[in-house]
């Protein structure tokens, strides 16, 4: 008989007591945070119909190459969720008496079918913290000072860089990018710390932009003293393996 080669699954990992205790800390640590801002522990299902988790992006996200699918035996589409925020949004719908505003929170295992590098898993464990139902500004004020909390409760020095999705969109659309695409550029550029400027203007190129627009794009990225401060490693190509 043949002896079994026992292996993970590429992209997942045990965790043994010495690690998963650090683990459970972090976790414990975070929740006691997030309770005192008076956020409620929300799980929802790993497993979500397909159609679901790919109505966020409207079918041209990169995130729906990587969602792992597959059918029960009733013959129906399904998916490993890739984040908690579709099935959070899902719960919402779903309960229209849930009291608002409603904070919550949860921390949990998403999987992505994406390739495999240092501090890059296919499962591995997201946390996550919404306010639904404040239109304020005050709600998002509220977040940020909770992610200072909790980082200083565990002696982390971080920087925390806020940005507004709105705002993006409407500058983007200045420099003559149509409403409709807005998404699609937005997803590209979220990539440029990742890829670096040049990739990701070949991206935007694909994309069916103007000769103006794609221009524009790349000078606000060159002129703006933030954003050259931040992404110059990786315009330069010096890029940093995470």
């Amino acid at each position: 008989m043949r002896k079994m080669d026992y292996q993970n699954v590429r992209g997942t990992a045990d965790y043994l007591p010495e690690a998963e205790g650090i683990r459970r800390k972090v976790r414990n640590t975070l929740e006691d945070v997030f309770i005192q801002y008076g956020c409620k522990p929300l799980e929802t299902p790993i497993l979500n119909y397909s159609d679901l988790l790919a109505s966020k992006y409207g079918g041209g996200a990169e995130i729906l190459k990587e969602m792992y699918v597959l059918s029960d035996r009733g013959e129906r589409d399904l998916a490993l969720r890739y984040d908690l925020t579709i099935p959070y949004a899902k719960v919402v719908a779903m309960n229209p008496t849930l009291k608002m505003p409603f904070k919550r929170y949860e921390i949990g295992k998403v999987f992505r079918d994406g390739p495999i590098k240092k501090g890059r898993m296919r499962e591995f464990t997201q946390c996550d913290v919404d306010v639904t139902g404040v239109d304020s500004c005050a709600a998002e004020a509220e977040l940020i000072m909770m992610a200072l909390d909790a980082f200083d409760r565990l002696e982390m020095e971080v920087i925390i860089q806020y940005n507004n999705r709105k705002l993006l969109a409407g500058m983007l659309e200045s420099f003559g990018i149509p409403p409709e695409k807005s998404g699609e550029v937005i997803l590209v550029l979220d990539k440029l710390e990742k890829i670096g400027l040049e990739a990701c203007e070949e991206e935007l190129k694909k994309k069916g932009l103007s000769v103006v627009a794609l221009k524009e794009t790349k000078q606000f990225i060159l002129d703006s003293p933030t954003c050259l401060e931040y992404f110059s490693p990786y315009i330069e190509k010096k890029h940093i393996d995470l």
